[in-house]
């Protein structure tokens, strides 16, 4: 829950210190688990995938670790030039992760010309994302947050091909993740509930979850199993 900041700190979100301390945890608990995640996905790729596969990976793996980092960076620093550094690269590598799960479904699922469309589209709002939160840090919250959730759910104009091209598991994964995304950010802007950046973040830990788990099902160990019933 937020408390009113002082002037100089109105930058900022000010928190309680027990709310600064459920974040911390989540933090020093995703970040080793998100590094620890990637570096399977890519020994495991390794073992069974192509290389164009391994490469569209390894900027997904890029993407999950720089924003896990990012996030830890800015919401464990002390306020300062620091911390609102931290924040510009924490917010710009949103965008660098939705681009960087799009990556392998655009790439090796859909493939073709859909395929480069969008990852066209992904990658041009990514990039326009990422330049916005570095050139212009005060822009509004909310306008973030539907940039984050249009660029997330750009995939429904090709959800038909996608469903198709995917395991029904991967289908739903990636559904699933989608959903837990967009119901922590109304954690993000529920400001009077307590710990609600802490429970922000652990919406994005479930999200990113979801969706490793669709990654690695998919491209790591190959074809999953339809899913019965």
């Amino acid at each position: 829950m937020r408390r009113p900041a002082p002037f100089h700190h109105s930058y900022f979100p000010d928190y309680t210190r027990a709310e600064r301390i459920a974040d911390a945890v989540v933090h020093l608990i995703g970040v080793p688990l998100g590094v620890l995640a990637a570096v399977r996905l890519l020994w495991v790729a390794g073992q069974n995938a192509d290389t164009p596969v391994i490469a569209s990976l390894a900027v997904y793996a890029a993407g999950l670790i720089g924003m896990l980092t990012a996030s830890a960076l800015y919401n464990l620093a002390p306020v300062g030039r620091a911390k609102a550094m931290f924040r510009r690269v924490d917010h710009a590598m949103i965008f660098v992760m939705i681009a960087g799960t799009y990556t392998p479904f655009v790439v090796n699922a859909l493939g073709g010309g859909l395929g480069t469309m969008l990852a066209v589209i992904v990658w041009s709002g990514a990039v326009t994302g990422v330049v916005l939160k570095i050139g212009f840090p005060r822009m509004s919250e909310r306008l973030s947050l539907a940039l984050y959730l249009g660029l997330g759910w750009v995939m429904v104009v090709a959800i038909e091909p996608l469903a198709g091209a995917v395991a029904p598991t991967t289908f739903w994964l990636l559904v699933a993740g989608g959903l837990v995304y967009t119901a922590g950010t109304v954690l993000h802007v529920w400001e009077r509930l307590p710990f609600n950046n802490a429970g922000w973040h652990v919406a994005v830990l479930g999200g990113a979850a979801c969706h490793f788990a669709a990654v690695i099902l998919e491209f790591g160990y190959g074809r999953v199993l339809p899913v019965v019933g």
